[in-house]
């Protein structure tokens, strides 16, 4: 991921390393890989930059057991669709209710770092990926594309002055 700069990049910093790096109730490799899968999840376009321990494979969160990746990316992509019976099967699965606050935090963090590089990247005008520079849809602002039509053709915006007086209708 890219480095995160400017004044905020303490803040960043200590962030991630208090996620990955504190004592917990998981193992810092697991939260490592859940954080790496989510950010990839949600857009990460190259590989991560954080600290890792050198014990993932690949580029992280490949190895995490089936439940806690389907759960991963479920917090990643739709967390607003995790439910109880969701964290009830990860609980029935052997999983400490802190265990499942920690990977939930992990994911989460690793979703709006990927997001937030998304974001920073389209400000650049960088592409997503090698297999989206062909068939990106044209740049709105780009001077040789079509205009779009104005807005003035739908209508005056319902709050603007009414010729008709106050409130918008006749009187």
């Amino acid at each position: 991921m890219a480095e995160l700069g400017g004044r905020y990049a303490p803040y960043g910093t200590r962030l991630i390393e208090s996620v990955l790096a504190a004592p917990g109730h998981t193992p810092a490799e697991l939260r490592r890989a859940v954080l790496a899968r989510a950010a990839r999840l949600s857009g990460t376009i190259t590989r991560p930059s954080f600290p890792r321990s050198g014990t993932e494979r690949g580029s992280g969160g490949e190895d995490l057991p089936a439940g806690l990746a389907a759960y991963a990316d479920k917090v990643a992509r739709h967390a607003y669709k995790v439910t109880d019976e969701d964290l009830g099967a990860l609980q029935r699965a052997g999983h400490s209710d802190d265990a499942l606050f920690e990977v939930t935090v992990a994911a989460a963090l690793g979703a709006a770092l990927g997001r937030l590089e998304r974001g920073l990247a389209a400000l650049r005008g960088e592409p997503r990926s090698a297999s989206e520079r062909g068939s990106s849809p044209p740049d709105p602002l780009s001077t040789t594309a079509s205009p779009p039509d104005p807005l003035s053709m739908l209508g005056p915006h319902p709050l603007s002055p009414s010729p008709f007086g106050r409130g918008g209708t006749q009187e």
